[in-house]
């Protein structure tokens, strides 16, 4: 099966959710490129027509299986690939925002090879996204200011 998001002739707009649960984030490890093996934020290529939250909630739940509340947007990422010939093989623009869990248990799926809730200071012992650490303290500092008096 092709991948039409390899080489392509423009970059793609994605949202990914720094969900929180209490004290706990989830993490998944994804099962398939791009990210293959790495531990991440779940999210997703935004639609045509769709707003970036409508397109958080919607990838969250299409891939997880639960229900977030957007809070703020926490940052971004751009994400660049090239192949062994120096062309562009993969161009991602992440719009990475903090949320907050409203139900359900993960489900995985061929996208996810895992999924946990843990304390984000774990994150540190994991391999993953490259800038993951200082969104989730980003999202982490949102939720907080969100939830003053």
């Amino acid at each position: 099966m092709a991948d039409s998001r390899s080489h392509p002739d423009r970059p793609y707009l994605a949202v990914s959710a720094a969900i929180f649960r209490g004290d706990e984030i989830l993490i998944v490890r994804r099962a398939r490129p791009p990210a293959h093996g790495v531990y991440t934020l779940p999210g997703g290529v935004v639609e045509i027509g769709e707003t970036l939250r409508d397109a958080l909630v919607r990838e969250v739940r299409e891939e997880t299986a639960i229900e977030i509340t957007p809070v703020a947007l926490a940052g971004e990422r751009e994400v660049i690939v090239r192949d062994a010939e120096g062309k562009v093989e993969r161009h991602f623009v992440i719009l990475a925002f903090a949320a907050l869990w409203v139900s359900g248990e993960t489900v995985l799926n061929e996208e996810l090879a895992e999924a946990h809730w843990m304390d984000a200071d774990d994150l540190k012992t994991l391999p993953t996204t490259e800038g993951l650490a200082e969104i989730v303290a980003a999202a982490r500092a949102r939720i907080a200011g969100k939830h003053e008096p």
